[in-house]
């Protein structure tokens, strides 16, 4: 038998911010791996504000969490004990065990880490963070060389790939971030062409200027205000891929539609959301593509390491002040 610490939901903040109370830390006694079940031990937990969407059961594309389920989420784990003929002890793995210390599994969802990288980058630029930022931009955005990209929330962990990525095809890309040091970064490390300082005010005013010619692709990870300024700036046959909405997160509710939403009328543009899901199937091999382009040194990646199992609250609260530089991390 093996006692594990867990995190679970202990309410749901719909409405508001996270709070301490939304999680409960609990003590319990696993039982060992049966025919065909793996027990893992978590090495690292990762962190993305969908999280906050599913604590609210709003997000349909996932099975809602009721009052004591572990919290949601995903990690790198080492086997420990083996009775499944695919994983073997030692095998490191990535997969949705969620916020526990150790966990039994039968193995569905679960991934072998199989990388040249840190195995933490199964969980930052070839995991879910990776793939979002490649599937969104090409499936949805489709940009080809020339275009002009303006990405929200452009120094967070999906931001910052997807701007890459785009200079990779051949785009100018422009960024949108919170602070000088977020946006120095962006210019000096991941290569945009320039940064837009959301702090410093009138966002459209700097937008307008940094892309006389109008935006050809929007990749939008804030909404709402930011999202609006966007709208005001589109190019003709623009394609804006919405992706996330981290401005909502605080109040719990979801936005009302863009202001400057008729301008896809006048422009003759698109805009679409997507679930990265829709695209398993093709994970691995866009994995073995990221990974090269971080060994050819053309895609830079940031991970915010945190540490200690009790801080799991706290760090993913760290994602909705913008504390965070790049993925977070938890290592227990």
């Amino acid at each position: 038998m093996t006692m594990t610490r867990q995190w679970l939901l202990n309410d749901h903040p719909r409405g508001r911010g996270i709070e301490d109370g939304d999680f409960k830390l609990a003590e319990t006694q696993l039982p060992p791996p049966g025919d065909g079940e793996i027990l893992v031990q978590t090495k690292f937990l990762g962190f993305d504000p969908a999280q906050k969407g599913w604590m609210e059961n709003i997000a349909d594309y996932v099975a809602p969490m009721a009052i004591g389920d572990v919290m949601r989420g995903s990690a790198i784990s080492e086997v420990i004990e083996s009775n499944h003929p695919k994983f073997a002890v030692g095998d490191v793995l990535m997969g949705q065990t969620g916020w526990t210390e150790y966990a039994i599994s039968d193995g569905e969802g679960m991934t072998k880490v199989d990388t040249a990288l840190s195995p933490t980058t199964m969980l930052s630029v070839l995991g879910t963070t990776g793939v979002t930022a490649y599937c969104g931009l090409f499936k949805i955005g489709k940009p080809v060389a020339g275009d002009t990209v303006v990405v929200s929330g452009a120094a967070g962990a999906t931001g910052s790939i997807v701007g890459q990525l785009a200079k990779i095809a051949g785009c100018r890309v422009v960024g949108i971030a919170g602070g000088p040091e977020k946006c120095q970064w962006l210019v000096d490390e991941a290569g945009y062409d320039a940064a837009i300082d959301y702090k410093a005010g009138d966002v459209k005013k700097q937008l307008k200027e940094s892309c006389p010619k109008g935006v050809d692709v929007i990749f939008d990870n804030v909404g709402g205000t930011i999202l609006n300024d966007m709208l005001a700036c589109i190019a003709t046959n623009a394609r804006v891929v919405i992706c996330g909405g981290i401005s909502r997160y605080e109040t719990g509710n979801l936005p009302a539609g863009p202001e400057n939403y008729f301008n896809l009328v006048f422009r003759r543009a698109s805009m679409a959301g997507f679930i990265v899901l829709d695209w398993a199937d093709e994970f691995p091999g866009i994995r073995k593509r990221l990974e090269g382009f971080v060994q050819d040194g053309s895609l830079k990646y940031q991970e915010d390491i945190q540490e200690g199992f009790e801080n799991a609250p706290a760090t993913l609260k760290r994602l909705f002040v913008g504390a965070n530089r790049g993925k977070q991390l938890l290592k227990l």
